[in-house]
């Protein structure tokens, strides 16, 4: 029989006896007899058998970041940033920005690196972040995730920077600071390498990539030039705890867990809550029913509703409608009950939180 045949005969069996027939087959030549997956005739059960399957490697960083294209707004080139101070801050200022540009890009080229001076240049400027140079580079340093650059976080600063590289981070950071624009990345405030995929680019407007950087600005119009308004204000050397401990307020983070206790009719529960904009703590309310936020009607508010309300009635039954004793708002076409002036609420009664 040619092989033709076989093949022909072959695919004429259910699966059942092709299986069967494959165990015999001595041209296969299996180490296992019973076509059983590699592995299985020593079977370990402190493993988890793989079935010979292979899986599908993951998605890369550099394919997620892909999916994403970049935004076809302009970008727009920011104001030079001339830094005019005294001496020591002078020389505290070039060494952080220095520092940036070494331990975020030393081995990029000269594009890649201006533009990393420029992030900083440019939130400096922004409102939301510091106001020195230094201020700006070691925001969240104290945080064991959530640093603003990764180098203050992460021990790099162990290692001693090479002294060629140093040097070529140096002169485009003397340059940013005397007034040089890297118009490439305009108004942008975050950046990242492309080979990684942080949890954030999505939030933020993807401008462009240069070098191995892809730079984002934010939202709206505070990604534009025009809010960047913020003013240098020196002091390089001040880094209280609270700037090395904050984060970037653009930027989710973790929900903070707070309580909130809820007495209602006589039964008080608490319950906890993720609340970003609430750090800890407990809110109230007195014993009674949850009052709204809008303002009682008054009597001459009141009466004018009822006129209208006692009208509709009227059309609705037929007859001729009084008229009105004002203008009153416009009410659907029901019959409801007329409404009673509300007495004033009791002390005791009033909410101690308005907050809803």
């Amino acid at each position: 029989m040619s092989d033709a045949e076989l093949a022909r005969d072959t695919g004429r069996m259910d699966p059942a006896m092709r299986a069967l027939a494959l165990r015999h087959d001595p041209g296969l030549r299996r180490s296992d007899p019973w076509n059983r997956p590699q592995g299985w005739s020593s079977l370990d059960i402190r493993k988890v058998p793989d079935l010979g399957f292979t899986q599908a490697p993951p998605q890369t960083a550099e394919e997620v970041n892909a999916l994403r294209p970049f935004a076809r707004s302009p970008i727009r080139p920011m104001r030079p940033f001339v830094l005019k101070t005294d001496a020591a801050d002078q020389n505290r200022a070039l060494h952080c920005l220095a520092q940036a540009v070494y331990y975020e890009a030393a081995r990029e080229p000269t594009a890649g690196q201006q533009a990393v001076a420029q992030v900083v240049l440019n939130r400096v400027r922004h409102p939301a972040y510091p106001k020195s140079i230094c201020g700006v580079v070691y925001q969240g340093a104290a945080l064991p995730t959530g640093c603003q650059f990764t180098f203050t976080c992460d021990g790099a600063l162990r290692w001693a920077p090479e002294p060629a590289l140093w040097d070529r981070s140096l002169a485009v950071a003397k340059r940013a600071l005397a007034g040089f624009v890297a118009t490439d990345v305009g108004s942008a405030t975050h950046y990242h390498a492309s080979y990684v995929a942080p949890y954030w680019a999505p939030t933020l407007v993807k401008m462009t990539q240069v070098g191995a950087h892809i730079f984002y600005r934010w939202t709206g119009p505070w990604g534009e030039p025009p809010a960047f308004t913020g003013r240098y204000t020196g002091h390089e050397s001040d880094l209280p705890p609270q700037l090395l401990a904050s984060a970037d307020p653009r930027l989710p983070g973790p929900p903070v867990e707070r309580k909130v206790t809820l007495a209602v009719a006589g039964e008080v529960r608490t319950y906890k809550v993720a609340d970003p904009a609430a750090v800890g703590g407990e809110r109230t309310r007195v014993i009674g029913t949850i009052q709204s936020t809008r303002r009682q009607p008054t009597p001459e508010e009141i009466k004018q509703i009822n006129a209208r309300l006692a009208a509709v009635e009227q059309k609705l039954d037929g007859g001729s409608p009084p008229p009105a004793t004002g203008p009153a708002p416009a009410a659907a076409p029901l019959k409801p009950a007329a409404l009673k002036p509300a007495s004033a609420p009791k002390a005791e009664d009033q909410p101690t939180n308005a907050s809803g």
